[in-house]
């Protein structure tokens, strides 16, 4: 018999695969946690089997899609296990999101199933979409088809061949800019995960904390590797700091994955000293952007060690940046990581020279297949060597320093031009988040008479904190150049953001428009 060490190093091994073995292996070892529910290995695999044959009886064949639009749960995650040991390709799709772009979502999957709950079901009004396909819902509400009289756990399924390059999930971008895009992600991309949670401490013992919903890419690079090492997830169906904390300490933690917001929530929160979180080993972070300063209040604050890890869901490069080992290099992104090669380019996708600024562009074993269904987007996200290499575009604008570390700027949608300068956004918010009373910011542009566009900041204020938006303004614009200078700045109870903590921009910029029309 093999050891889990020699699984995960061997060139390939599916998910599946490994979740049985560590079934026969640790039958009674809890497998997840969610609101004190515990399942073990042995109960978990036997639900997946169930989902896997009650689906190959309704007809999927290897390649069909599956979509999951619903509140995270255990029968969430088992049908996503289901499905990928029958052969399908899961389509996990965000309830928070647009009725409209849920439906478009839907129509580009071309998913014959969907498993989803009442809440979600009731934000859905476009119902005659919905009617093509199997619906079932996990919470066994009588808006469709219940779990309960849907599962047959009497069914063996069928075993399926799964190869490397064979579709694995169907991963639909955070769309904060327009309708997302599918990212086909194979079998041998999520299996280089398993592998890299291995390489950062996993093991069967570990108990891993999440807080972000199970349709984020986020929350997946964590919990299906920790499956198919053995190990322990908790999960959480809403994200809440007390709750957290509670958990961590009660379940003894060792790893998790968090956004920044929530890092700076847990921080902030009154009782974090009295709670025990000694046995965290290893904290990672991804998915926004975490400034320096927070940076450092969690390794001065929280036991174990810090990695921000810089990439796509589509894949390709990857940095690193274990911030325990390198302080002084907390307001970059880290190192491209072992196997992944990443490049600077300009906008004619020439490489520029060293140190310079421009698009990243990554290639690693780790990489989307292309965007479902979209092969004009999927060519437009590529860039080729000169070797004829292919690589990904971030979209994002950033540069290598003089030790090798990557220094990020913006996304290049963010970038605005005024008056004909370039202004990077976080350029400004690094600024702005140095005044004494800020706890958050944002900086976005708005339209301009005279310059085009301009810059304006908005703001959340720490608590009992007293200075006026004008304070602010003229405190900043001291400190920035005179082509960079704030036009406006707003003070506001929060910053919208998605479940996976990324500011929606574009929700802000809309809603000054609406107020204040063009600036002049």
């Amino acid at each position: 018999m093999t050891t889990i060490s020699e699984r995960i190093n061997s060139p390939f091994q599916t998910l599946s695969d490994l979740l049985r073995q560590t079934a026969i292996e640790q039958p009674g070892h809890p497998a997840i946690i969610l609101n004190d529910e515990v399942i073990d290995y042995q109960t978990f695999d036997a639900m997946v089997d169930a989902v896997a044959a009650s689906l190959q009886r309704d007809g999927l064949v290897p390649g069909d899609v599956v979509a999951v639009c619903a509140q995270t749960s255990i029968r969430y995650v088992a049908t996503y296990c289901g499905c990928l040991r029958a052969g399908g390709v899961l389509a996990p799709l965000p309830p928070s999101a647009r009725a409209d772009n849920l439906t478009a979502m839907l129509d580009n999957s071309e998913a014959r199933w969907l498993f989803l709950d009442q809440a979600v079901h009731g934000e859905w009004p476009q119902q005659q979409a919905l009617a093509h396909l199997k619906r079932i819902t996990v919470d066994d509400s009588e808006v469709a088809t219940p779990w309960s009289s849907w599962l047959d756990d009497q069914l063996t399924p069928k075993p399926v061949e799964i190869k490397p390059q064979d579709p694995f999930n169907l991963i639909y971008s955070s769309g904060t800019t327009g309708v997302p895009k599918g990212i086909v992600q194979p079998h041998g991309m999520r299996y280089s995960h398993i592998q890299r949670a291995w390489i950062n401490g996993y093991r069967p013992e570990s108990v891993v904390m999440t807080g972000t919903p199970l349709y984020s890419n986020t929350t997946l690079v964590a919990v299906l590797p920790s499956l198919a090492i053995g190990a322990t997830v908790v999960l959480m169906d809403k994200f809440d700091a007390q709750k957290y904390l509670e958990q961590a300490h009660r379940y003894r933690a060792t790893h998790t994955i968090l956004v920044p917001i929530q890092f700076q929530r847990i921080l902030a929160h009154p009782a974090f000293d009295r709670f025990d979180l000694s046995g965290f080993q290893g904290k990672f972070s991804t998915s926004a952007p975490f400034t320096a300063k927070l940076k450092a209040d969690v390794l001065d604050r929280w036991p174990g060690e810090l990695t921000e890890i810089y990439g796509m869901t589509e894949g390709g490069g990857r940095c690193e940046l274990q911030a325990h080992l390198h302080r002084d290099k907390l307001h970059t992104v880290g190192q491209p990581a072992e196997g992944c090669e990443i490049r600077i380019i300009d906008d004619q996708g020439v490489e520029v020279a060293p140190g310079q600024q421009g698009e990243i562009v990554g290639r690693s074993k780790a990489m989307m297949k292309g965007y479902h269904r979209q092969p004009d987007l999927t060519r437009q996200a590529e860039w080729y060597s000169p070797q004829g290499l292919r690589f990904i575009r971030t979209g994002d604008v950033g540069r290598f320093d003089e030790d090798g570390f990557l220094v990020l700027g913006d996304r290049k949608k963010d970038m605005l031009i005024s008056g004909g300068f370039n202004i990077y956004p976080s350029d400004l918010e690094s600024e702005l988040i140095q005044h004494p009373d800020v706890l958050d910011c944002t900086v976005v542009g708005v339209a301009s008479e005279r310059w085009g566009e301009t810059p304006v900041g908005f703001v959340v204020l720490k608590p009992g904190a007293s200075a006026g938006d004008g304070d602010i303004l003229a405190w900043v614009n001291e400190r920035l150049g005179k082509t960079q200078r704030l036009a406006r700045l707003e003070i506001v109870a929060e910053l919208p953001r998605n479940a996976i903590g990324k500011v929606l921009k574009r929700e802000l910029r809309d809603s000054f428009s609406r107020d204040h029309g063009v600036l002049n």
